[in-house]
């Protein structure tokens, strides 16, 4: 059985996390003040007028890409491009408007960019944007035969009174969780390194490549009607994700049986033998996104998003940080339970 983390797969979150700060530091001499929030949110947002603020996002499909070569998929990895972005615009409450994409080959095969239009194009009508637009860059030998790589930019639009996350936030708010689909597009780094140890058949690995959720659909009317104060997209590092709704709280949170969440999970522990503490701080481990909604209005708002088509769970309650401690998430899976968190 395998014993590796994700630093041992190849990626370093601690030294991303520094660049990320160093991007911010160099980037102030370019802001000025219709920006409202730069690098480090989900979204970075710029006053348009003051009754409508544009929101902006960027992102890739990583190394999942390696799957989709392997298997000659790529219809999908096109859906999961739309959704990296488009999910990161509904944390900070913004509505979706179009989409652009960026195509990088060596030498271009047009059935397979075909393919992967046709996942982008599927992914901007479920996200409810318009593809407006793109690059396709043919670059000889510098990518391998029959690969590419992806980037996709999504804006959208908010009114500044329904910005996400409210400050309102407080202990006693409820936590309530959307299904995700799978591993969505985090973690594949880890995920190749399990496959080739142990050679599994291609209807496994196919399992791998299920798109991304995309939660537009279901959110925008709550986001309209007010309803939640704070989302979080569980995508790089995992519920570490879900204290950039509020700092100055922590969160618990009880996942959902294990029968109830995608297989692969329980596939990846398994055969990873990884604690559920890097589990959690890896994987979404079935929970694609996490909403902070007042605890009266808790049952509505997980009744709304069933019937909207999500599965979705009452996960536990926003919680007062300790004393001398910082945020905190508490993940229980089980009898398990893990303290995520940079002071942990």
């Amino acid at each position: 059985m395998a014993t590796l983390n994700y630093a041992e797969s190849g990626v370093d979150r601690q030294l991303a996390d520094q660049f990320v700060e160093k991007i911010a530091m160099l980037s102030k001499s370019t802001l000025n003040r219709r920006v409202k929030a730069a690098i480090g949110g989900y979204a970075s947002l710029y006053e348009l007028d003051k009754k409508r603020w544009l929101a902006a996002s960027t992102d890739g499909v990583g190394t999942k890409l390696k799957l989709a070569f392997k298997l000659r998929e790529h219809r999908t990895v096109g859906i999961d491009l739309v959704a990296m972005s488009v999910n990161d615009l509904l944390c900070v409450g913004a509505e979706p408007l179009f989409f652009l994409d960026y195509f990088a080959t060596g030498k271009l095969e047009s059935g397979v960019a075909e393919q992967v239009l046709e996942g982008i194009v599927t992914g901007c009508l479920q996200a409810g944007c318009a593809l407006v637009g793109g690059e396709t860059a043919e670059m000889p030998d510098f990518y391998a035969k029959g690969e590419y790589d992806l980037a996709g930019f999504a804006v959208g639009l908010v009114d500044p009174k329904k910005v996400l996350p409210k400050k309102k936030i407080s202990p006693g708010d409820v936590l309530i969780g959307l299904g995700s689909t799978g591993c969505h597009s985090n973690g594949y780094s880890l995920i190749r390194r399990l496959l080739a140890e142990k050679p599994v058949s291609d209807s496994i690995t196919r399992e791998f490549l299920t798109p991304t959720r995309i939660y537009a659909k279901a959110l925008q009317p709550l986001l309209k009607a007010n309803l939640i104060q704070g989302l979080a997209h569980i995508t790089g590092s995992g519920f570490l994700n879900v204290p950039r709704i509020s700092d100055r709280v922590s969160y618990e949170i009880h996942l959902p049986p294990e029968a109830e969440r995608p297989q692969v999970f329980e596939w990846i522990r398994s055969h990873s033998g990884l604690a559920l503490e890097e589990r959690a701080q890896t994987f979404n481990l079935g929970i694609g996104m996490v909403a902070v909604v007042s605890s009266n209005k808790a049952e509505a708002v997980l009744k709304r998003v069933k019937k909207a088509g999500e599965r979705a769970w009452i996960l536990g309650q926003v919680k007062k940080n300790r004393t001398g401690k910082g945020s905190q998430v508490w993940v229980r899976e089980g009898k398990n339970e893990a303290c995520l968190s940079y002071e942990c």
